[in-house]
């Protein structure tokens, strides 16, 4: 398995009950105000009813973000179950929510390179189309 991969945060449209100290600002709200290279914090959660593997994802000011996906929890809290230095970043915020980016050997993750399409901005005229002039009858 790589030692380096990027993930999806999932559940970011469920509303936040942790930490009750900071009211409980949404996930997405949240996930805007990150920036990339942002160190998360990982934290297992074994009472959780609905999946004792599941994983929570926390931002740098401590605000849940949302939860390692279920088919990948298993395998990254095994990692964190060994001891093993396990680090994460804000890679990106999507349209259906977030991407992180774990490093399972310890060492800092690195972003990865965005492709040309990706990066380039918006157009102004993007889905812009003037109308047909139509000829005086």
């Amino acid at each position: 398995m790589p030692r380096q991969l990027s993930l999806l945060v999932k559940g970011v449209d469920h509303a936040n009950r942790k930490p009750k100290t900071r009211g409980r600002i949404p996930r997405r709200f949240e996930i805007a105000a990150s920036l990339p290279g942002e160190p998360v914090d990982l934290v297992p959660e074994p009472d959780n009813p609905a999946d004792p593997n599941a994983i929570m994802i926390f931002s740098a000011r401590g605000i849940q973000l949302g939860y390692v996906a279920a088919e990948r929890a298993p395998y990254i809290g095994g990692h964190i179950r060994r001891g093993e230095d396990v680090r994460a970043i804000f890679q990106e915020a999507t349209r259906h929510g977030a991407i992180i980016r774990v490093s399972l050997d310890g060492s800092e993750p690195v972003l990865p390179e965005r492709s040309a399409q990706e990066t380039s901005p918006p157009s102004e005229d993007e889905g812009y189309f003037v109308d047909p002039v139509w000829p005086d009858d």
